[in-house]
């Protein structure tokens, strides 16, 4: 045993990492942004699914925000929905975050009014960067997405969060939610939670097509 371990070497090391990442996205503007140059406003940053991942960026049209966002609908806030470019990765959300500061510096918005929200591989995504950056959001909300439980010890207590989930998910299962929520509530989170019965994974058709969502994220501001 001696003889071993006098044959080990431990050594310091230290290597500069840098990091790029090409994001395209989308971005929309409330109509209003334009006719008030000193009026400023808030964003939503949209994470998309797995089934978006890697093609065409018209992919992101199919569902969510920003097939909301091709329709017409009336955002009253700012809306960005960049896409993972790898189809079988997750979400980097550190350059996700990087992106929202350019494209918070370049617009006139509120960054007391940023608001996240992702479905399902965009919804876990979701629960990471609200870790990540618990200073940095005044409203979540999570769309049948993964949720480790442990995330709930490091969110800000301060921030409202809505939960989705469809109560027949075969691919992300609602207990998922079911447990996060749970204790959410019982470290004293402020959260709504909408379990749909009778609803698969596909819970995002309901949860972005409720219109009391987005009031509500209108109405959150960090302090």
């Amino acid at each position: 045993m001696s003889s071993c371990l006098s044959q080990v070497r431990l050594v310091e090391g230290s290597h500069s990492i840098s990091l790029s990442e090409d994001l395209k996205y989308y971005l929309s503007y409330p109509e209003t942004y334009f006719s008030d140059e000193t009026k400023e406003f808030g964003l939503l940053l949209f994470l998309h699914g797995g089934g978006e991942s890697g093609k065409d960026l018209q992919e992101l049209k199919r569902n969510g925000p920003p097939r909301m966002m091709a329709q017409g609908y009336p955002f009253p806030f700012l809306v960005l929905a960049p896409q993972n470019p790898y189809e079988k990765k997750w979400w980097d959300v550190r350059a996700v975050n990087k992106l929202l500061d350019a494209i918070i510096e370049d617009n006139r918005v509120d960054k007391n009014r940023i608001y996240l929200t992702g479905l399902s591989r965009g919804g876990s995504a979701a629960w990471e960067m609200a870790v990540q950056f618990p200073e940095k959001f005044a409203a979540l909300a999570v769309v049948c997405g993964m949720a480790p439980v442990p995330y709930a010890h490091w969110l800000d207590k301060e921030m409202p969060i809505w939960v989705f989930h469809g109560a027949e998910d075969e691919v992300i299962a609602v207990s998922e939610s079911d447990e996060m929520v749970k204790k959410l509530k019982q470290l004293g989170y402020t959260v709504t939670y909408s379990r749909y019965d009778g609803v698969g994974h596909n819970s995002w058709e309901r949860a972005y097509t409720t219109d009391q969502l987005y009031e509500w994220m209108a109405k959150q501001k960090r302090k």
